[in-house]
């Protein structure tokens, strides 16, 4: 039998609610996982992600951002590349991040290059973006591919992310390389991209 504190649900039970199909137990069962280590968190975690509610996949993914494991690792890089849904590649790509940008960089840039759903490359914008210690060199080779792609959503956050490489470059040959960037932008078809480049050039 699992061990429990009377703060800690029983791991059996855990178990059992994420394997039940009712994504409101299962995900409950997911959520009450934070009262555990990792040792105990990432093996019902994993278990979570090879189920068929994509939610509790989404969810589960989540989680192996906070309890991180060297398992934990390889199951959201599987799932970055396999998952069907959107939701839970975007989910596994926010997740990697956490396990620190010298480690992910390769990872999700070669994902957002292969992977054409706006979702999961919004993801993957966000979630470098968030680092403050990033190379701003990557951001920028990140935003460069960003702000060439087809959906708006997508280029909008190219432009921001070329607005905080020339905020932190300051006077770096990388600002110099985001503002040539941002200035076409100004004439993008899509409102939305033309305000962020405005904005970015605004930066000082």
């Amino acid at each position: 039998m699992s061990k429990s504190t009377p703060n800690q649900p029983d791991l059996d039970s855990l178990r059992e609610a994420i394997v039940s199909g009712d994504p409101v137990r299962a995900m409950s069962a997911l959520t009450q996982l934070r009262f555990y280590g990792d040792e105990a968190a990432v093996p019902l975690l994993v278990l979570g992600t090879k189920q068929t509610l994509f939610l509790v996949r989404s969810l589960s993914c989540s989680g192996l951002g906070y309890k991180r494991t060297e398992q934990g690792w390889k199951v959201l890089s599987h799932l970055l590349s396999s998952d069907g849904d959107p939701n839970v590649r975007a989910e596994a790509a926010n997740a990697l991040a956490s396990y620190g940008v010298e480690r992910s960089w390769p990872l999700l840039k070669a994902t957002f290059v292969e992977d054409q759903t706006w979702l999961v490359r919004c993801s993957i914008l966000s979630a470098l973006a968030e680092q403050p210690d990033i190379n701003l060199t990557w951001l920028l080779e990140l935003a460069q591919l960003a702000v060439n792609d087809k959906d708006g959503t997508v280029r909008v956050s190219g432009a921001e992310i070329l607005g905080r490489v020339i905020r932190d470059g300051a006077d770096q040959p990388v600002a110099a390389q985001a503002r040539s960037l941002l200035h076409p932008l100004q004439q993008d078809t899509d409102h939305r991209v033309v305000a962020a480049a405005l904005n970015g050039l605004q930066t000082t």
